[in-house]
């Protein structure tokens, strides 16, 4: 009984290892090329399901389906303009070719490797025909977004361009697909993922910046200086205006009230010849008020006014004694 199951385990266990390396599976996301001794046999399997080779003799090469991710490195470049920017790319690709792909590459590092090289030229030959301003817009029809305070500044203002970043993107894509179709690859889409300046340059850039905006407020710190002094300027000249005015006014009023009062006065005083001089002596005791105080030493003589006022004043005082 022991040398029977020996001697069936004998003939199962080699059957069992020649089945394994006949039958294989197909997935839905990839397809397959058989080597024998290194060399592909047949077409490319791409059904799925169960399959069968030649055991030991033949090797199953598994070739992806699906579209591939290429993230490219960000790598240091001139613009025509001479600027340095750090440019980092990415692209999708897939294996239009499963044969010419596995002949000339035989893997997806390889071609990882392959796509670094042609993307990463293709991109740094059509970042040095362009300026930075062309790399950077969208499209050429796409307007920038102007501040009111500068539409009519010169600093500042954005360059006219001619082809833009997606014409540019194009461009290097129509470029690559030529060269990469000869390794079984279609490239699908190319993009700049995130343009920087260079961080030797990226000093100087701020401090360009800085020194167009210092001019930019220079400019308006000067026009609001001008501004100012045209404003105080007109307001001296209405405040002169309004106090001439109102001078003119008070003085018409005045002279209209002198008018009225020594009307008055005249219509009041011109009655009979006493209140004519009392009149008189009124006038004499306010310019006399308005010329002497108590400080004030007089010298007079008997035949001016105010001793005559005075000897007067004090002979009609005996009297009344």
């Amino acid at each position: 009984m022991n040398k029977i199951k020996y001697l069936a385990a004998f003939i199962l266990f080699p059957l069992i290892i020649l089945g394994y390396e006949s039958l294989y599976k197909v997935g839905e996301t990839e397809q397959i090329i058989i080597t024998q001794f290194g060399k592909p046999i047949g077409g490319v399997i791409d059904a799925a399901g169960l399959k069968i080779k030649l055991p030991f003799i033949q090797k199953i090469n598994s070739i992806e389906k699906r579209i591939l991710l290429w993230d490219g490195s960000a790598n240091d470049m001139p613009t025509k303009d001479k600027l340095y920017i750090t440019v980092d790319t990415f692209g999708r690709w897939r294996i239009k070719d499963p044969l010419q792909f596995f002949l000339r590459l035989r893997d997806e590092r390889s071609a990882q490797s392959r796509l670094e090289d042609i993307l990463g030229s293709e991109t740094r030959n059509a970042v040095a025909k362009h300026e930075l301003i062309e790399i950077i817009r969208t499209t050429k029809e796409r307007k920038a977004s102007i501040d009111p305070l500068l539409a009519n500044a010169s600093i500042g203002k954005l360059l006219p361009i001619s082809r833009g970043r997606r014409q540019i993107e194009e461009d290097i894509f129509s470029a690559a697909s030529n060269k990469l179709s000869e390794f079984g690859i279609e490239l699908m889409d190319i993009r700049f993922k995130r343009i920087n300046y260079n961080e030797s340059v990226r000093q100087k850039i701020y401090s360009r910046m800085i020194s167009e905006r210092q001019q930019i407020a220079e400019r308006f710190r000067s026009e609001g200086a001008g501004e100012a002094a045209r404003i105080i300027g007109s307001k001296q000249k209405e405040l002169q205006q309004i106090e001439s005015e109102a001078y003119r006014k008070t003085e018409e009023i005045k002279g209209d009230a002198d008018a009225l009062a020594t009307g008055i006065y005249a219509k009041a005083y011109n009655k009979n010849n006493s209140a004519r001089e009392l009149y008189e002596f009124v006038q004499i005791l306010e310019i006399y008020q308005d010329i002497i105080d108590e400080k004030t030493t007089l010298m007079l003589t008997t035949d001016s006014d105010i001793y005559r006022l005075l000897n007067g004043v004090n002979n009609q005082k005996q009297k009344i004694d």
